[in-house]
Parts: structure tokens; C-alpha cells; sequence
């Protein structure tokens, strides 16, 4: 099985328990979006080598299934404006993917959405691989 294949399966498995459990806990269960306040107010100062931020942000995210919480992926995004294209171009398509994804909540098109951004997440994810980011941050 080609390799970008194989991490977006196992994007959309992490992504899909992750989603699954979140909706069966109850509200006062959840814990709230991973606090990016700091992360997101000066990425510049600390994200060396650019896009470190932005990956470790996302290497967070699929460890703990929570791409689909509201601010994750906002959070990714801003931590790769300082990254290098490939890291920022890859959350640019995953932002742009978790859009369409809560652009499509209570559709037909919704899982389909869901399994986009998992997608975006695996392609972002093989960009911090390829380019060394996933080691480091």
C-alpha cells in the first residue's frame, strides 16, 4: 500500500474514534480546545526551524483525535505563518478543508467533509515528515 495512502487511513481512523467518542461524551465531558493563545501570540520567537509550531501543533492534534475541536486547526494555521511553503501551504489545505467540513455539518456531504480534513491532516503531516518538522517542536 503506497505510503501517503496508508496515513490518510490512518488519519480518518484516528480522526473517526476521535469524533465518535467526542459526540458520545456529554458536554460538561469535553475537554475545551487546546490553549493556543500563547502559541499563536508569537510564533516567530520560538518556531525554529520555521514550521516546527505548526507541526508539533498537529502532531497534538492527531494524538489526541482532536482535529475536529473548534480552534485546533485555527491554532495550526497560525503556527505555520511563519513556516516555509510546504508546512504552510499544508495547513492553508487543511484549514480550507476543516471549512468546508463544518460548512457541512448536519449535510449528506458531512462524512465526506470529515474525511477531507483527515486527509489534509495526513498530507500535512507527511509535509512535516518529509521535511524533518515531525522530530522536532
Amino acid at each position: 500500500m503506497p505510503r501517503p495512502f496508508c496515513a490518510a487511513l490512518l488519519g480518518l481512523a484516528l480522526l473517526v474514534t476521535g469524533t465518535a467518542c467526542s459526540r458520545s461524551a456529554s458536554p460538561a465531558a469535553q475537554p475545551s480546545p487546546e490553549p493556543s493563545a500563547s502559541l499563536a501570540a508569537s510564533p516567530e520567537a520560538a518556531d525554529d526551524p520555521p514550521g516546527s509550531l505548526a507541526c508539533a501543533a498537529l502532531r497534538r492534534a492527531v494524538a489526541r483525535a482532536t482535529l475536529m475541536d473548534a480552534g485546533v486547526v485555527d491554532a495550526i494555521v497560525r503556527a505555520s505563518r511563519t513556516a516555509d511553503a510546504p508546512a504552510a501551504d499544508a495547513a492553508e489545505r487543511l484549514a480550507a478543508a476543516y471549512a468546508s467540513a463544518v460548512a457541512a455539518h448536519g449535510q449528506e456531504s458531512e462524512p465526506d467533509a470529515i474525511a477531507a480534513v483527515s486527509v489534509a491532516g495526513a498530507d500535512m503531516t507527511s509535509v512535516c515528515a518529509d521535511s524533518g518538522l515531525d522530530t522536532v517542536g
